[in-house]
C-alpha cells in the first residue's frame, strides 16, 4: 500500500531543526520529498529525509525577504515542478516587558512570525490553486488563550496568522487548496531548552513542568505530539477541512 503523501513535495520553513525536523522527518515518513529550508543549514534535517528514501533539498533563505522567497520558488520549480504541502513553521519568541519593546524589536517579531508567512504563501498558494490540490498549514501558538505577560508582540504575530488563515481559506477553498493552523503549547526542543525562563522561574525545566501541571495531560510537550497532527492536515484525510486553528497543547486551551 502506497503512503498517503507519496509524490507529494513539501516545503516546511525552520526545518534545520525543532519542531521544522520533526514535521520534516514525518512527512518524509508518509512519503513526501522535502524542500528544506531555514536560515542556517538543513544538512541534520536532509540526512533524515534521505535515510528514508526521500529526497530532500535544502535552501538557506531569508524569508522575510520578498527577493529571497523569490529565489526560493524558483529552485523549487526548477527541482520539483511544484509545492503541494507548505508548512509555515518559522518563528521567534523573544520575552521582553511591553515598556521595553522598541518598534524595531515589534518589528523583527512581526517580520519572521506573520510577514514571512504571506511571502512564502504567496509564492506557492498559486501553483496549489492551479493544480487544484494544495495544503498549507500554519504554526500559531497557545498563547493566544493564555496570554503570558511578556510576549505582546509574539502574541500579536501569532493572533495575525490565526486571522490569515481563516482568511486564506475562505479564499482558495473551492480550488482543492486547504488552510489550517495548529497552536501548539511550549514544546521541548533544543531552541525552547536553551532560552531564557520567563521571571519568576529558576531553570527552563521548572517552566516545563509549571506548564505540564496545567494540563490535563500532564507531561511536558514533545514534537512528535505535533508531527501526527501536521501529517493529518497534509493528507486527503483532511480535505473537508479549512479555516481551522488545532490547539494541540495537552488541554491547556481550558486555562
Amino acid at each position: 500500500m502506497a503512503s498517503s503523501l507519496e509524490t507529494r513535495v513539501a516545503l516546511v520553513t525552520g526545518a534545520a531543526g525543532g519542531l521544522g525536523q520533526a514535521f520534516a522527518q514525518r512527512l518524509a515518513r508518509d512519503g513526501a520529498h522535502l524542500v528544506l529550508v531555514d536560515i542556517k543549514p538543513c544538512d541534520g534535517t536532509a540526512a533524515m529525509v534521505e535515510t528514508l528514501g526521500r529526497e530532500a533539498m535544502s535552501v538557506i533563505c531569508d524569508i522575510t525577504s520578498e527577493e529571497s522567497v523569490g529565489y526560493l520558488a524558483a529552485e523549487v520549480q526548477a527541482r520539483f515542478g511544484r509545492c503541494d504541502i507548505l508548512i509555515n513553521n518559522a518563528g521567534i519568541y523573544p520575552i521582553q516587558p511591553f515598556e521595553q519593546i522598541t518598534f524595531a524589536d515589534w518589528r523583527r517579531v512581526m517580520a519572521l512570525n506573520l510577514d514571512a508567512v504571506f511571502l512564502v504563501t504567496k509564492a506557492f498558494a498559486p501553483g496549489m490553486k492551479r493544480r487544484k490540490w494544495g495544503r498549507i498549514i500554519n504554526v500559531s501558538s497557545s498563547t493566544l488563550n493564555t496570554v503570558a505577560s511578556g510576549y505582546t508582540h509574539y502574541i500579536a504575530s501569532k493572533g495575525g496568522v490565526v486571522g490569515f488563515t481563516r482568511a486564506l481559506a475562505t479564499e482558495m477553498g473551492n480550488h482543492g487548496v486547504t488552510v489550517n493552523a495548529i497552536s501548539p503549547s511550549l514544546t521541548r526542543t533544543p531552541g525552547t531548552e536553551g532560552r531564557r525562563p520567563r521571571p519568576g522561574r529558576a531553570s527552563m525545566d521548572e517552566e516545563f513542568e509549571q506548564i505540564a501541571k496545567l494540563q490535563p495531560i500532564r507531561r511536558v510537550q514533545m514534537p512528535d505530539d505535533l508531527s501526527g497532527v501536521v501529517a493529518f492536515l497534509a493528507s486527503d484525510d483532511s480535505a473537508f477541512m479549512t479555516g481551522q486553528t488545532l490547539y494541540v497543547d495537552g488541554g491547556m486551551v481550558r486555562v
